[in-house]
């Protein structure tokens, strides 16, 4: 019966005393079903034969004519003929449907529920059963019911969407679609505490509560309700409908991070391959098409597979692709609405079904908004384009582009905060941007590594993804060298100039002690590179030791101060003692490690004077013959007695010069 908040159809005349039976002629108190055919249980013979798909009902012509319009049409128009039997296939609601109108036709009381109001209402739509024909008509109650009872229950709103996904376009046409859509996002929206309505978490069942039952079982005032009761009953609609949903609720201001995981669970329901790996065909509850080939929409969607063995039938693949790009139209544009993991396998589930290419730009974009969050295993996706790699290398190359314009963008927008906390927030800004830079930098590092093991994987698109980050994202090009050595292992015929191309990526300088040990002894590398690591190595040593040289002059510096320390550090609490302490035995574990490598250097610095020595031993030129060093003798005689008698002859002359008077000059007259 029609159930209301107070009182029913029986305690309340709403179907104006059901029909009076005795007005049509009729008496009958039911309807009686042998097998596929329908009978009215009276002495009566029935005139008229309805035929609704594969079943029969056979029925009398002047209770249909009463109240319904089509009905009336149909007979007046073949008055001229025999009419015994209508053909009505294109019913919405189908034999159900028409059941309970032929019953409200003869006066019979039916039951009304949220399972069939929707198919009834559509029905009566179609037989024209308005209230020209009869005060109280089958459009009437069905819209009452609707309106007073239906909308105001989560779980009747819910039944009523899910019934109306075999009644296109009527129920589109009659608003039935956009009246529950807009009650369920209003309930989802409303703060549970204060209204009483019915929620499970569980899909709805087959038959719904009466309102009373529902009042009873509505959650407390008390009782703590989580934020996301409302994600499984939403679950089980069809995507259309549940597009409907999640856009009323999105006008409604519910948050987006609630919305983002409203779809995450919709995406694991219907699309299990988001979630598990390798999955192939799903079994049981996964039908896509029932016998007929018509669309299902009762359980999972089938995982296609690309390159399996057997061919996919259209509508499986028809059907996900639907999904996948209704899901990639409604995700909300915030950051944070959904995990960047999910993204990337609704991004690698729309590369394989081919979804549009406008949706799976914008679904790159949104995952170049927090690429930082990706891991290797999403970032794996294979090629579906019949490319020569194995992975998909471009598109991780545009993932990368996309994070890049973001970060550019984001750090040359103008703040939006005050004056006093600008210098703040970009502070903040900036130590963001770079921890993200350096989070891609190792994810870019560990994929190149992955992906250098494939032999068709060109040495230009290596260098391209490797290159396509600042080198400030990188404090340390091991994972870089890592994945250049991975490359030379799985392409040993590269040329001498391709291997040095290859290690033009890579800064030595920011290459670790361990990366160099390895580096110094790879023969796969070239020698120039080799040497290039030795040198930074070297250079790495003396900076180390020039800086121990500044500190150890430093601390002779300020050691009168070291009382007034010990001074402040007894007045100080004891856990700033304890944590001045572990600094103390960490300073000094880094002291001895470099004073170590100081020894070692020296050490080298000792055998590379003594290699020098020899070198020198080795390379002084052959001895003259004693010929030529006699002569050399004899002129160096010579030249020592020619200084001395020169000197000897310049002292004489000195002395005559000090005894001989001055010259007189003589006066001459001419």
């Amino acid at each position: 019966m029609w159930e209301s908040e107070s009182e029913s159809v029986s305690g309340r005349d709403y179907v104006n005393g059901v029909h009076s039976t005795g007005k049509h002629g009729v008496k009958t108190d039911s309807f009686e079903q042998k097998g596929q055919s329908w009978y009215v249980a009276t002495d009566i013979p029935s005139d008229l034969l309805v035929q609704i798909e594969d079943v029969t009902f056979h029925l009398h012509k002047y209770p249909l004519l009463s109240r319904s319009g089509k009905m009336n049409r149909i007979i007046y128009e073949s008055r001229g003929e025999e009419l015994s039997k209508i053909c009505l296939d294109e019913l919405p609601g189908g034999p159900e449907a028409f059941e309970l109108a032929a019953k409200f036709c003869y006066g019979i009381a039916i039951d009304l529920s949220a399972t069939n109001i929707s198919g009834l209402r559509c029905a009566a739509e179609y037989l024209e059963m308005t209230e020209d024909l009869e005060e109280g008509n089958l459009i009437f109650k069905t819209e009452a019911f609707l309106s007073y009872v239906v909308l105001s229950s989560w779980r009747d709103s819910i039944l009523v969407l899910k019934s109306c996904e075999k009644l296109s376009p009527w129920a589109e046409n009659l608003q039935i679609v956009r009246r529950c859509s807009e009650s369920i996002a209003w309930k989802a929206c409303a703060n549970p505490k204060g209204i009483k309505w019915q929620y499970t978490g569980k899909p709805a069942k087959v038959s719904s509560p009466s309102w009373n039952q529902m009042k009873d079982s509505s959650p407390s005032r008390n009782q703590q309700v989580p934020p996301d009761w409302w994600f499984e009953d939403v679950s089980i609609l069809r995507i259309d409908h549940f597009v409907r949903v999640i856009t009323a609720i999105k006008v409604k201001g519910m948050r987006h991070e609630l919305i983002g995981a409203s779809i995450m669970q919709y995406a694991a329901k219907w699309l299990p391959g988001l979630i598990k790996e390798g999955s192939g065909l799903l079994d049981n509850g996964s039908n896509i098409s029932n016998s007929n080939g018509s669309s299902s929409w009762r359980g999972a969607l089938h995982m296609i597979v690309v390159g399996s063995g057997e061919e996919v039938p259209s509508v499986q693949a028809k059907d996900q692709r639907m999904v996948v790009e209704s899901l990639i139209s409604i995700l909300p544009q915030q950051k944070d609405s959904v995990s960047c993991s999910f993204l990337l396998r609704l991004l690698r589930m729309a590369n394989m079904l081919k979804v549009a290419p406008a949706l799976v730009t914008e679904l790159e974009k949104r995952v170049g908004m927090q690429f930082e969050q990706a891991t290797l295993a999403d970032l794996l996706i294979p090629s579906y384009n019949k490319s020569e790699t194995m992975y998909d290398i471009d598109l991780v190359q545009r993932l990368l582009e996309h994070f890049i314009v973001q970060e550019q963008t984001e750090s040359s927008s103008p703040s939006r905060y005050p004056f006093s906390d600008k210098h703040m927030h970009d502070g903040s800004q900036r130590g963001t941007n770079i921890n993200a830079k350096m989070r891609v930098a190792r994810l870019v590092d560990s994929y190149l590594t992955e992906v250098s093991r494939d032999r068709n994987l060109s040495l230009t698109k290596f260098q391209v993804l490797a290159e396509a980050l600042p080198d400030s994202a990188r404090t340390c090009d091991d994972g870089l060298y890592r994945a250049i050595d991975s490359y030379l292992k799985a392409h040993p015929t590269l040329s001498e100039h391709e291997r040095k191309r290859l290690c033009r990526v890579m800064d030595c300088q920011k290459l670790s002690v361990d990366a160099c040990m390895h580096a110094a002894q790879n023969e796969r590398l070239p020698l120039r590179v080799v040497v290039q690591v030795l040198f930074s190595e070297q250079v790495k040593i003396s900076n180390a030791i020039a800086n121990i040289s500044l500190k150890e002059a430093g601390e002779s510096h300020y050691q009168p101060l070291v009382s007034n320390r010990k001074s402040l550090l007894e007045a100080t609490p004891q856990s700033f003692q304890e944590g001045w302490t572990a600094a103390k035995k960490d300073i000094n574990t880094l002291k001895f490690e470099l004073e170590t490598v100081k020894t070692k250097y020296q050490e080298l610095q000792t055998d590379m004077e003594n290699l020098q020595k020899q070198f020198d031993r080795v390379a002084k030129p052959k001895q003259a013959s004693a010929w030529t060093a006699g002569w050399k003798k004899l002129s160096k005689l010579t030249k020592t007695t020619n200084i001395e008698t020169h000197d000897n002859g310049s002292q004489v002359a000195n002395a005559e010069q000090t005894t001989k008077p001055p010259r007189r000059w003589r006066n001459s007259i001419s």
